[in-house]
């Protein structure tokens, strides 16, 4: 019998936590375990408070290594965070490699790392979360030291400076690449483009409302964190230039050192013009709620009043009164939203004419450019920094236009010399 990939997933609840949202994370924990390319072949849930030894009770780890036994599987998956303690005696008594769900959110993010940034945020993590347990690792090899054996002390304190170190320089080199995406940035707003972006909870349909909004194809599956690397394309809106940029998505729980690691990717969000904040509607209310605020949660401090448009997706999976009876629920979380289908391609319209609406002022300007060689260069500038309304040609060429604040100022500091 094939045993490859075959994994038991175990979640302890508290006694007092909601039934209906614990069944809730446990989902989310078995979507991350099929994202991760496993094969569930047996579940173990216990409802107690932790346990410093084991997580759960002793019994039940008995009981969780015979499932491990009759089923062959090769590793377990526990949905709560691990202590190094934990990790090693849970293993000690199954016989077989035993992760959390953060690391198993590590080894997602590994296999989809595509980029030397996004590979090198991977390894930063993975390096947060190893420094504490290195420290419990040693702690407990010292403790089955041997008298007259070479003494462990120094090995732990070159082991921990050796990933101080790497943190240290990969910090520097992310560090520097933000650097260079600040200038990115600030060249494409100086080029009359805004900068928009999804964002979102992971598997909302981010990636296939990218697909929509600019009709190209990008990885779009029903799996979790599809999206690592940040994609940006150019469209057009009303006339406007801006880049639509598709982001990782977030996820309930997240430690914060996870979180950092990512920082260069997630600021694509923070410092974006206008955010799309993109909702799965064909969840249960409670689910979407818990959501929006993870969300927020995410956004709120560090967005900086970048406007930020609610967009509903998945309406194809619901009945009108359906959507009626969940707009009911989460209305008070989701003010004025776009409801959208972004697989059947349906609200894009509306969605569109939303983003427009809250796309940085431009000003109005009307003016004219003498009819000569430095009046039609300087209309061929004003085609790519602005829209032109309207332009009608007689001795001089009027103009009525419409840009950023910065290009009319520029425009009215050289119509002087444009006469000369």
């Amino acid at each position: 019998m094939e045993t490859e990939n075959q994994v038991i997933l175990v979640k302890r609840t508290n006694p007092r936590a909601d039934p209906e949202r614990s069944e809730y994370l446990f989902e989310e924990l078995r979507e991350l375990t099929r994202t991760a390319g496993y094969v569930p072949v047996g579940e173990l849930t216990q409802t107690k408070f932790p346990d410093s030894k084991y997580q759960l009770g002793r019994g039940k780890i008995e009981e969780l290594a015979e499932l491990v036994r009759t089923t062959r599987a090769e590793k377990v998956i526990f949905y709560n965070k691990l202590s190094t303690i934990q990790l090693f005696n849970i293993s000690e008594i199954c016989g077989c490699q035993v992760i959390d769900k953060f690391q198993l959110i590590l080894e997602i993010f590994a296999k989809r790392a595509t980029t030397r940034r996004s590979k090198l945020q991977v390894e930063l993590a993975r390096l947060r979360y190893e420094i504490p347990r290195a420290r419990a690792i040693v702690s407990i090899l010292k403790k089955e030291e041997k008298a007259g054996f070479m003494g462990l002390g120094d090995y732990e304190d070159a082991y921990e400076q050796g990933l101080k170190k790497r943190i240290t320089r990969i910090e520097s080199e992310l560090e520097s690449a933000e650097k260079d995406d600040e200038s990115l940035r600030t060249f494409r707003h100086r080029k009359g483009f805004s900068l928009v972006c999804l964002a979102g909870y992971t598997n909302a349909g981010k990636s296939t409302l990218f697909n929509s909004i600019v009709d190209e194809s990008v990885e779009a599956q029903n799996m979790l964190f599809t999206t690592l690397v940040p994609t940006t394309r150019a469209l057009e809106l009303g006339g406007r230039k801006a880049l639509l940029t598709d982001t990782v998505g977030f996820i309930e729980e997240l430690p914060h050192w996870l979180v950092d690691a990512f920082k260069s990717t997630l600021d694509e969000i923070f410092l974006s013009d206008l955010i799309l904040l993109v909702v799965d509607v064909s969840e249960k209310p409670e689910i979407i709620l818990q959501k929006l605020s993870t969300a927020h949660d995410t956004l709120w401090d560090r967005i900086q009043g970048v406007p930020m448009i609610t967009v509903l997706n998945k309406t194809d999976l619901l009945e009108a009164s359906e959507l009626e009876a969940v707009m009911e629920e989460i209305g008070y979380m989701a003010p004025n939203p776009v409801f959208v289908s972004a697989k059947e391609k349906a609200g894009m319209q509306e969605l569109k004419a939303e983003i427009i609406k809250h796309l940085p002022a431009w000003s109005f300007y009307s003016f004219s450019l003498p009819n000569s060689e430095k009046g039609m260069s300087m209309l061929s500038w004003l085609y790519d920094e602005g829209i032109v309304h309207s332009v009608e040609y007689g001795e001089r060429i009027s103009v009525d236009y419409e840009a950023r604040t910065e290009v009319i100022n520029r425009i009215q500091s050289l119509e002087q010399n444009l006469d000369e």
